[in-house]
Order: C-alpha cells, then structure tokens, then sequence
C-alpha cells in the first residue's frame, strides 16, 4: 500500500508555533489574538481564507506579503519543533508492512526537504512532494501526479493528515483517507468528514486496512 503522509501538525508537532506565529502578526495589526480552542476552529485551506476569519484585512494588505511575513517567522520559530509523540515509530512499522510512504505538504519545497531532514527522516520515503510557492495551495495536484507517474491506483493509497483539507484531497484523488485529532483543526471538524479519526498516530498500524 501507499500511504501519503501529511507533515505539519500531522508528523511535525508544530501547531503551537504556528499559533504563536499568528498571534505576533495580529498583535503588530492591533488585532485579537487566537486562543489554541479558535485557531483550531478556523484554521483552513485556502491559507487566504484562514488569514481572513483570524481578522486580517485582505483588501488593505497584500496576499503575498503576509505569506512572506507568516514564513519569515514560521522559518525561524519552527527550528526546534519534535515530532508528534510517536512519529517516528509508526512511519518504521508502517515500513516493516511494506508501505510505501511518501510525503505530500503545504510546504514549500526547500522547507519540507529541510524539516525532513534535520529530523534524520528523509530515509523513510520514497519522495519528498512539496510546493515551489509559499502560498499554502493545495496538495490534490502533487499527489495525483506522484501516482500516475508511478502507476499506482488511487483507491489502493491511503492519504494521513490532521485536517479537512487532508480528507478533501484524498476524495479529489479517489483515495481513503484517515485522519489524527490533536494537529490544526479540532476533531469535532475532522469527525464531520466521515473519516476514520484516530486519537493516536501510533494507532494507525493497528488498523485492518494492513491485512
């Protein structure tokens, strides 16, 4: 099997810094800042959308440079975020299954493939798929491209993230998908999908779709 792996709040345990990150550009605006209980209940693809419901003013400010502003700091504060609990074991067990893992973030390109690598990961998969832009687009595009050129079926991948958008690319591609509460969005908005919602990342290889 093929598993496409979201990375931040999924694999990366970066939510806070997010947050943080977030907090300091509103408070620059004069603008409330976002407890953990809203971002989660507002965070959301398209990247524009989130900045407008946490009170930004899109028409006053340029896209571009808040997404330049949001990753200079992302960039720095992100350093030292770990791992989710249990990251690392469940992508070595996963691969002793024989799946397939691979990569496919809202990242930008240099950013995924440097994150991946100071966390000494970069060996677990089998492609790294990330953005050539830090616009936060989506992800469907990257992930159907890896398994047409791969030749692989959709409906035998399975897509792992920690939001709605993760479950949307997954339908957009004709994948199932699964997905863990305690990332970017709150799990009474994961459980509304309909998707298998795990408490636990290291839960994943326990399921039946293994066997």
């Amino acid at each position: 099997m093929t598993v496409i792996w979201d990375w931040n709040g999924t694999l990366l345990d970066d939510m806070k810094v997010c947050l943080a990150v977030m907090n300091r550009m509103l408070t620059r605006r004069g603008l409330p800042r976002l407890s953990a209980e809203r971002y989660r209940s507002i965070f959301t693809f398209p990247v524009r959308d989130y900045y407008a419901l946490a009170g930004i003013d899109l028409a006053s400010e340029s896209f571009d440079a808040l997404a330049e502003e949001y990753m200079s700091d992302y960039r720095r504060s992100s350093r030292n975020c770990p791992l989710m609990p249990g990251a690392a074991e469940t992508l070595d067990r996963l691969n002793a299954l024989g799946a397939a893992q691979v990569l496919a973030s809202a990242s930008r390109q240099d950013d995924l493939e440097r994150q991946v690598e100071e966390r000494g990961l970069a060996g677990k998969f089998r492609a790294l798929l990330g953005m050539t832009d830090q616009l936060g687009g989506g992800k469907a595009g990257l992930a159907a491209g890896y398994l047409r050129r791969n030749g692989i079926d959709p409906a035998s991948a399975l897509f792992v993230g920690d939001t709605v958008h993760d479950f949307e690319t997954a339908c957009a591609v004709g994948s199932r998908c699964v997905l863990i509460a305690g990332g970017h969005q709150s799990r009474e908005r994961l459980e509304a999908t309909g998707a298998v919602v795990l408490d636990d990342i290291r839960r994943l290889p326990a399921l039946d779709i293994w066997r």
